[in-house]
């Protein structure tokens, strides 16, 4: 249930216009905006089918060696070591993609076949790890390299305050007032966990690393780039964030895209 949650409240916070969000700027430079990273973070809402065609022609152009998805166990990444098969059918059937949660596969169908070249990475922690994280120490549950990420500090009051409050808009009012600082933990889990599977693929592949993931992940003040310059100052990340509404002039991304919004029903009805 907690990973299931996790997703929708992405779709959730999305559909509210949070400050997340900025304008689009000119569009036709924004892949070359990316260009001079070691590692380039394309955040999405999940379910808009323009944001995975735009992180499919960003794969295309930057040519990663490495593309890390959030979506993938690792075990459904070495899946994919043989190249993918030919048809988008075969590829949610050898990963038993329907049962995993995530959107229509057909949605990211694109950024597969972008990255077929490129070594795949899976970066989702096992569901035990996240629901722990809610009520453990996420520094016992990422293991070793826990303090190198930073992940052993505690966070600025005024921010702890404002990601509890997110987590609870994104949820939909629904979350006990309690459980709000665990659902921040996990949150910080899963940054950390994704940015040390990022520096692995740096290190194993030479870069640059592409890395597949929702804005929240993807965002400069709260999400991976913190833990990757904790741990790795010398990389050079860039961040893409896209959105469905016009957004904040400052919001924490080097680029951003507006497309247009996905349809789907009320991201609330969940909750209820």
């Amino acid at each position: 249930m907690i990973y299931s949650n996790l997703l929708l409240a992405g779709v959730a916070l999305a559909c509210a216009g949070a400050t997340l969000s900025t304008s689009a700027g000119a569009q036709g430079d924004w892949i070359a905006r990316l260009t001079d990273a070691d590692v380039a973070l394309l955040g999405e809402i999940h379910d808009n089918p323009e944001h995975h065609m735009r992180q499919a022609e960003a794969i295309t152009s930057l040519a990663p060696t490495a593309v890390v998805f959030e979506m993938l166990t690792p075990e459904q990444a070495e899946m994919l070591s043989a190249g993918l098969p030919d048809r988008a059918e075969d590829v949610a059937e050898l990963l038993e993609w329907n049962a995993s949660g995530w959107p229509d596969y057909t949605m990211y169908h694109p950024v597969f076949v972008a990255a077929n070249d490129a070594a795949i990475y899976g970066a989702a922690l096992p569901r035990d790890q996240v629901r722990a994280a809610v009520s453990g120490d996420i520094t016992v549950i990422f293991g070793d390299g826990a303090d190198a990420l930073g992940l052993h500090q505690l966070l600025e009051p005024s921010e702890q305050k404002a990601r509890e409050a997110m987590q609870m808009s994104a949820h939909c009012d629904a979350l006990p007032a309690d459980m709000l600082p665990g659902m921040v933990a996990a949150q910080r889990l899963r940054d950390a966990h994704f940015s040390r599977v990022t520096l692995q693929a740096l290190d194993e592949t030479g870069g640059p690393v592409v890395v597949i993931t929702g804005n929240g992940h993807a965002r400069k003040d709260w999400g991976m780039p913190v833990y990757l310059a904790a741990a790795a100052p010398e990389v050079t990340v860039r961040t893409l964030g896209q959105f469905e509404d016009a957004p904040a002039a400052d919001a924490p991304f080097d680029v951003t895209l507006v497309s247009s919004a996905a349809e789907r029903p009320d991201p609330c009805l969940a909750f209820r």
